[in-house]
């Protein structure tokens, strides 16, 4: 339904069961109006619905086609090292660890205890995955082909683009702090890839987002960058990011001290 074709992805999604990470029903769903009735039927689970894990402070397992769209863009491949950065219960980690295989490896980062410790549960039948807990902007992990983050920043860390391997996918939300204020959710937020080519980096704009704020992951700089750039619109257009904040302002949908996405 979201005119993704990656076969991988779709057995993936066949093969892994939500209910596993999400524990027993029933289970909180999210609708236009809020949570619905609690509802015990598994098939609720396989609608394009978001449910509650932590239902008190809005966290939520995300939409399973916005996942799909984020997770085609960055394309895990088979024997990559694919790292999650923000992980919740694991069901996204898993569906990362069924496609790159045994041959390859997922690090899943879960800041809250609560959940990092569901997901340490959830995923150890998977040897391939390791569920660390702590901050997803400061923990240090090995050179990645995939990290895929979930939870909103306001840039693109150096923590992250310094760790993607040579043709390695950064697939992440940019969300400004109006998206989670006053503004219609996902007003103010959108998803992009981000591809190491060398000492370049391309960057293209996936769909609009919503997430979380992720701790460690924002600064009122870069966010006022943002929230200007999603006023003026244009963020499709984006081709490539900069670690610098001094390409010309004509050239650039964001430009921020350190960084920049730019048309060209």
């Amino acid at each position: 339904s979201v005119g993704v074709e990656f076969p991988d992805l779709e057995e993936a999604y066949a093969t892994v069961k939500r209910e596993h990470y999400l524990g027993p029903g029933p289970w909180k769903i999210l609708g236009g109006m809020g949570y619905r009735k609690p509802d015990d039927d598994p098939a609720a689970l396989y609608e394009d619905v978001l449910v509650a894990i932590i239902p008190e402070r809005g966290l939520n397992n995300g939409q399973p086609s916005g996942h799909a769209m984020w997770l085609a863009a960055a394309h895990p491949n088979p024997g990559d090292h694919a790292v999650h950065v923000g992980a919740g219960v694991g069901y996204y980690t898993a569906i990362l660890a069924h496609i790159v295989g045994p041959q390859g490896r997922v690090t899943a980062i879960e800041h809250e205890p609560e959940l990092a410790a569901r997901a340490a549960m959830n995923l150890a039948h998977l040897p391939a995955v390791q569920v660390v807990q702590g901050n997803g902007a400061t923990i240090a992990f090995d050179p990645a082909d995939v990290i895929y983050v979930n939870a909103g920043a306001t840039r693109p860390l150096d923590a992250w683009l310094d760790r993607l391997k040579e043709g390695g996918r950064l697939v992440m939300p940019l969300t400004a702090n109006a998206a989670f204020a006053t503004m219609p959710r996902g007003s103010q937020g959108a998803m992009f890839c981000i591809e190491r080519r060398g000492a370049e980096f391309l960057a293209e704009f996936v769909s609009a987002a919503a997430f979380i704020p992720g701790e460690g992951m924002r600064d009122p700089e870069s966010e006022a960058a943002l929230a200007a750039g999603f006023a003026k619109g244009g963020a499709d257009k984006v081709t490539r990011l900069y670690r610098t904040g001094d390409r010309p302002e004509e050239q650039c949908w964001v430009r921020a001290p350190g960084w920049a996405l730019a048309y060209r």
